[in-house]
């Protein structure tokens, strides 16, 4: 494997690393503002603290499905280096920038083809 994957292959397993961290920090938040709607009246409508509890119940559930999505973006990158296609656009079959993969290592297309 060349040295620049191999760099790239680091670069992904970190921030995967990152991801799940921060999966795993939003469950013990969920957790956290679940026991606090349980402590209260379950009638949020009329609970002066209910619509901030289901505002950051929304958020963290926000946050954590981003984390989620991050996560399968860089394990099809992953799969991508194992099966030697990473840094080739999957539309037109041409060679992805390294630039833009520093920028953003789980793209799979060239900048013409960026959706």
């Amino acid at each position: 494997m060349s040295e620049t994957l191999e760099r790239m292959r680091d670069l992904l397993l970190q921030r995967r690393r990152d991801a799940e961290r921060r999966i795993a920090a939003r469950a013990g938040d969920l957790t956290a503002v679940a026991a606090a709607r349980g402590d209260s009246t379950a009638d949020d409508e009329h609970d002066p603290e209910g619509v901030t509890l289901s505002g950051e119940w929304s958020r963290l559930a926000g946050l954590s499905d981003d984390a989620r999505g991050e996560l399968r973006d860089i394990d099809a990158a992953l799969e991508r280096i194992d099966a030697g296609t990473y840094g080739v656009c999957e539309v037109c079959g041409e060679a992805i920038p390294e630039g833009r993969l520093l920028a953003r290592p789980t793209a799979a297309r060239c900048v013409r083809h960026a959706v």
